[in-house]
Formats: structure tokens, sequence, C-alpha cells
């Protein structure tokens, strides 16, 4: 009995001192959503689409974008360029073509911060062009 009250503290405080504090996280990317999907476009109905991304930081420091690029014919026209502090939101306006054609929309928005879960954060655009049936 002895042994065992003298060994439980002992127990409680080594892994008291061996577990690390939970340190500040840093600025931290979130999206609003995971990412975007289109659905089904029709060839007729819109030429030009644009999205807004919405984010916002969920850590403890300042978040500041640094670049937000954009793959294979779509346009980065906006984003929220000055520091965002913690909680604050931000918005990057997004557009592309959409060609007359059957095909698979598959966008990749790349925005890089200072966020402490990566340097790069993706957001998706998905979708699907057909022609409207007879």
């Amino acid at each position: 009995m002895w042994k065992t009250i003298f060994v439980l503290p002992c127990i409680l405080l080594f892994f008291a001192a061996v577990l690390p504090a939970s340190e500040p996280q840093g600025p931290q990317l979130t999206f609003a959503t995971e990412g975007h999907d289109c659905g089904t476009i029709y060839f007729d109905e819109v030429n030009v689409k644009t999205i807004e991304v919405e984010f916002s930081n969920t850590g403890d420091s300042p978040l500041v974008i640094s670049n937000v690029r954009a793959c294979c014919g779509t346009r980065v026209t906006e984003w929220t360029r000055e520091p965002l502090l913690p909680g604050e939101s931000g918005k990057i306006n997004v557009s592309f073509r959409v060609p007359n054609r059957p095909h698979a929309i598959s966008r990749v928005v790349t925005v890089q911060s200072n966020s402490a879960g990566g340097a790069r954060n993706r957001f998706r655009i998905k979708g699907r062009v057909i022609q409207r049936p007879q």
C-alpha cells in the first residue's frame, strides 16, 4: 500500500514534466468550405464563372497571405492583402471561362501564407459541363 501511495504521484509528476505544454499554434488559414462544386453547367448558361472563396484565421497570431495563384486558365482577380488578426475573415475572387464543350471542371487555387498548418493551402473547384438535353 505504501509503495502505491508513493509511486502514483511520482508517475504523475513524470508525465507532467515530459508532456509538452500547449504552445501557441501561430496563424492558421482555414477555408469556409472544403472546396466548391459547380455542379452541372450547360453550354448555353454561362461563359465566365466567378467564385468567391472565403477563409479565416483560426490561429492565435496574424495571418499574412503572400501570394494566390490558380491553374489552367483560372484567374485570381482579387484577394485580401492586409494581415488578418485571429478570428478575422478574408476573401479570394476567382474567375474562369467555361468552354462550350463537354468536359469536367477541375481547378485548384493555391494560397501561400505564413500559416502554421503549411505554407501552401489548396482550394479545389470541380464541376461538369454538358450539352443541354433536347
